[in-house]
This record gives structure tokens, C-alpha cells and sequence, in this order.
């Protein structure tokens, strides 16, 4: 019998681990892409939630209130910017304001008669100084934006902490600005998730106002407030006649 060569055209494959490798990286990618879209989820929802959380705080910040009245009064939104006015409390301290300095005027001729007519006066000041309040308090929240152009929302928002002081202390809270050379001062009060205005401090304002009141006071008499102004003629008087 004579010898066969038998020739095997199947050859086996020579990268069996190979192949069996790709093939499990390429099993594992889907689950490693599943694993990392679940990971950017989770910290989108992250963000999202700590934003909004962040988002509703400040909402609950004085600078936040302030934003929403600068904006009002520059869109002149009447009943927005009323909400965020305590008119009673701002006529009131501004009323203690416009007597301490009207008594102030007087100097030494100020006795009891005269301190009874002054605070006699301030109840009848009241209406007229809460007529006052909306245009003033408007105004200068107005300047403290610094331009003729009504600014953004947003813009006001990230402006507001450059352009004002605001400290806060529990459910209270004061904010100083200077505009033109002056300061002017809003003390603020917590109400509910916003902020309410109580007091209005501008040294220009109260001046205007006791210049007002000073009309329907009694006039002060230069020689009464001031008596030493009296000594040097009497002196002189006195004088001759020795």
C-alpha cells in the first residue's frame, strides 16, 4: 500500500485568544458606557438640585428683594414695588427723624410750649410723608442702578452686591449706598420668603420735609435761639452809659 500525503487545507486558528479577547473587550464596552451615562446622570441631577436649592435661598436674601424693587421701579411697576414698602414704618421712623431736627433748629430757644407744637405736628405729617415715600425711595433705588437704561433682571441681580452694602443679622437686615455724594440707608424685615423696606434714612429727604414742617411751627427768633448774639450790644450800652 503505497504512503499517502494527506495535506490539512484547514488550517487552525492561529489567534483563538486573540479573537476570544476582542471579542469580550467589545462585550464590555456597552456596560462601561452604561456605567458612565448613569454616572453623568446622577451628577446632572446633582447640579440640578443643588442649583435650585442655591436658587431658592438667594431667592430669600435681601439682595434679591432689592433686585425685584430696582427692577419694579425701573419698569415702574407700581403694585411689585408697593409689596416690598412698609409705608407705616417708613413714615413713622422718618417722622422721629423730621422732629428730632426740627427741635434741633431751635437750639436754646427750644422749651416745652415749642416741643409740644412739633410733636403735635408729626401725626398730620404722617399722610404727607406716605405720599412722599413711593416717589423717593423709587428714585433713589433708581440712581443706584447709575443709568438712564432699565438693566436686566440678571444684571441687577449680579450688580446689586457692588453697588450697595447689605449686612444681614437674623430677621433684619441694612443696606447703604452711595449716590451723588450722599448716603442713604434702607433698613429692611423679614417677610415670609422676601423682604419688606421699614426705613428709609436720607439726610437730603428729611431736610426737605422739616423745611415743610418748619412753616406751620413758630418762628424762631434769632435772639431767642441764640442770646449770646445780644451780649456784645448790651455790653456796649452799658458802657455809654457809665
Amino acid at each position: 500500500m503505497g504512503n499517502r500525503i494527506v495535506v490539512n487545507l484547514e488550517a487552525p486558528p492561529q489567534n483563538v485568544p486573540t479573537a476570544r479577547a476582542a471579542q469580550g473587550r467589545r462585550r464590555r464596552w456597552p456596560r462601561v458606557l452604561a456605567i458612565l451615562g448613569v454616572v453623568i446622570l446622577v451628577v446632572v441631577v446633582v447640579v440640578a438640585v443643588a442649583g435650585f436649592v442655591s436658587w431658592r435661598y438667594y431667592q430669600s436674601t435681601p439682595t434679591y428683594t432689592l433686585a425685584l424693587m430696582i427692577d419694579a421701579a425701573q419698569r415702574n411697576d407700581v403694585a411689585e414695588f408697593e409689596k416690598r414698602i412698609d409705608h407705616e414704618s417708613i413714615a413713622k421712623n422718618m417722622a422721629a427723624a423730621v422732629s428730632q431736627k426740627a427741635a434741633g433748629r431751635y437750639g436754646l430757644a427750644l422749651d416745652s410750649s415749642i416741643q409740644q407744637r412739633i410733636d403735635g405736628a408729626m401725626p398730620a405729617l404722617l399722610p404727607r410723608l406716605k405720599q412722599t415715600i413711593h416717589q423717593e425711595v423709587a428714585k433713589e433705588l433708581k440712581a443706584i442702578a447709575t443709568t438712564s437704561e432699565p438693566q436686566p433682571f440678571i444684571r441687577l441681580l449680579v450688580a446689586i452686591p457692588s453697588l450697595m452694602t447689605i449686612t444681614t443679622e437674623g430677621d433684619a437686615a441694612k443696606a447703604t449706598a452711595n449716590i451723588n455724594g450722599r448716603t442713604i440707608e434702607l433698613a429692611m424685615q423679614r417677610d415670609a420668603e422676601r423682604w419688606k423696606v421699614t426705613e428709609f434714612k436720607d439726610d437730603v429727604v428729611v431736610q426737605r420735609v422739616v423745611d415743610s414742617v418748619m412753616k406751620d411751627l413758630p418762628a424762631i427768633r434769632t435772639s431767642d435761639a441764640l442770646p449770646f448774639l445780644k451780649s456784645p450790644a448790651r455790653n456796649k450800652r452799658s458802657r455809654r452809659n457809665r
